[in-house]
């Protein structure tokens, strides 16, 4: 009786299975109506003084005790062209005073970082340090203002220093600090989640706080401020009503922070590497509440912005699990999995596919923090899942988004259901249209007819990451488990593509 109910069961697996794949699967890409363009800065890091993501993360120090930049970090980073660097904070910007990280390292005083494990910080790393990470990177410099225990004074100075380029008292001394020319710094966040560690405002309170800032931050002849008020935690639509109200005026961007977490703040949020498919589907759940996150605040943005001037900005988002155990508390060490790299390419498939009010996006964060692109371990370096989506997703920079519409078999689990599929497609400058698609289903594949309208392609090729084990990292024994693989599983009739989606991958395509 146990065998013949064992082989029903199996029976019924198979079925589903075959019941997924079989349904409907089809997506429309108008290849032909493109108008908004996937803006870089969607693929933006974070870099914050915590735990190991500075030190011991993208510096190290050398044989004399100095920190000096990784050379292995920058050229891994800049084979993904990140388009934008975000320092130093996060909560430890509103904790920031700069001008301790200015002159002779030797002369610069030491502070407790209070929020991130109660380490001290030495300010070996500063506004000099961070340039010149950024100027080996190629890449923009965002740099975040101290509101939550700073004075006007001190950010307004803080701009002029980086930016002056004629005479003045700020001007003059970092040429004495070694650099002549301004660095042209545009993006400037006034103050960093304004209604909690940044200062636990009312967004009445902040709104007014803000404009005062941001009126310090003047024109300089080479530079206008790109200013970015703090904006809202998750659903908090209240506060973006307000801060559009009182303040849009004044702003350039709003940057909405948001972490797919499981469990809560206050209780476990799961474990990086030990879960089930419970918990994989309840992820994978809450992923897709980021399309609801921004439509909410899309709508009011719109109803005061409908010219879509002011950026939504996603300033800070990524999987958030329990550190690592026996890691340093406080240091927000997490490994990473095919389950964050699917959660990464189906948000970023989001970001895309509102290109028109989204334009800036900034994963937590670079290296050894939350949903790392890095892992480091004395002088080695291991490269993450997420890593490869994001260099799969280079494709998308300042490409043409191209209308797509899904309609795909769901992902279902003990009652509930969700999309399974989500995709964007882009167009690049020299023609070819690229799509990338991510399958959140763990277990089933699905083939799906894809048509392009208004197409002429003669040629597709593909790449695909995924893996057998649901769990499956990379390891600094083992660092190429989750890795690019050639994918063969699209074949092209004319203008209809028949993809073969394997289950929990991210698969991208190029068509010429």
């Amino acid at each position: 009786m146990v065998a013949r109910t064992l082989s029903v069961l199996t029976l019924l697996v198979i079925l589903c299975a075959s019941m997924a794949v079989g349904q409907s699967n089809r997506i429309t890409v108008q290849a032909d109506a493109g108008t908004e363009t996937i803006n870089r800065h969607i693929y933006g890091h974070f870099a914050e003084h915590l735990g190991r993501g500075i030190y011991d993360g993208i510096w190290y120090r050398n044989a004399d005790g100095e920190f000096e930049i990784r050379d292995d970090v920058v050229e891994a980073l800049r084979a993904i062209q990140i388009p934008n660097l975000r320092w130093p904070g996060g909560c430890f910007a509103d904790y920031y005073f700069w001008k301790d990280g200015i002159g002779p390292v030797e002369d610069r005083p030491t502070i407790v970082n209070t929020n991130w494990g109660g380490v001290t910080e030495d300010n070996s790393v500063g506004t000099h340090e961070f340039m010149e990470l950024v100027e080996r990177l190629g890449t923009e410099p965002i740099v975040v203002g101290n509101v939550g225990s700073g004075i006007v004074q001190d950010m307004a100075q803080w701009w002029e220093y980086v930016n002056h380029p004629g005479t003045s008292p700020m001007a003059d001394w970092r040429r004495e600090n070694g650099r002549d020319e301004p660095w042209n710094i545009r993006y400037w966040g006034v103050g960093n989640e304004s209604w909690g560690c940044g200062g636990n405002m009312r967004p009445e309170y902040y709104a007014d706080l803000y404009r005062r800032f941001a009126t310090f931050l003047p024109a300089y002849e080479n530079v206008r401020p790109f200013r970015i008020a703090a904006g809202p935690a998750g659903d908090d639509y209240n506060w973006t009503e307000v801060m559009m109200r009182e303040a849009a005026d004044m702003m350039d961007g709003l940057d909405i922070h948001h972490y797919t977490i499981l469990g809560d703040w206050v209780t476990r949020k799961g474990h990086a590497t030990e879960y089930g498919e419970a918990e994989w589907f309840e992820l994978m759940r809450r992923s897709w509440q980021v399309e609801e996150i921004i439509e909410g605040h899309r709508e009011i943005m719109d109803r005061y912005d409908p010219e879509k001037r002011i950026w939504m900005i996603m300033g800070e988002w990524g999987t958030w699990h329990e550190q690592e155990e026996g890691s340093t508390p406080g240091f927000l060490y997490q490994q990473n999995t095919i389950r964050d790299a699917l959660v990464a390419g189906h948000q970023l498939n989001v970001f895309n596919n509102h290109a028109d009010r989204i334009k800036m996006a900034n994963i937590a964060q670079t290296v050894n923090v939350l949903q790392a692109m890095i892992l480091t371990r004395g002088e080695q370096l291991i490269l993450t899942p997420t890593y490869h989506v994001f260099e799969f997703y280079n494709v998308h920079h300042d490409a043409t988004l191209l209308p797509i519409e899904v309609e795909v078999a769901p992902y279902e689990f003990q009652g509930q259901s969700i999309q399974a599929v989500n995709a964007t497609a882009s167009q690049a400058d020299d023609g070819s249209i690229n799509i990338t698609l991510v399958n959140l289903d763990p277990n089933a594949p699905r083939s799906i007819e894809t048509v392009l309208s208004g197409a002429n392609v003669r040629s597709v090729e593909g790449r695909v990451l995924t893996a057998d084990d649901m769990r499956a990292h990379n390891t600094f024994d083992n660092p190429e488990v989750v890795s690019p693989q050639v994918f063969n599983g699209a074949r092209l009739s004319g203008n209809t593509l028949n993809v073969d989606l394997p289950a929990k991958s991210v698969v991208v395509l190029t068509l010429r």
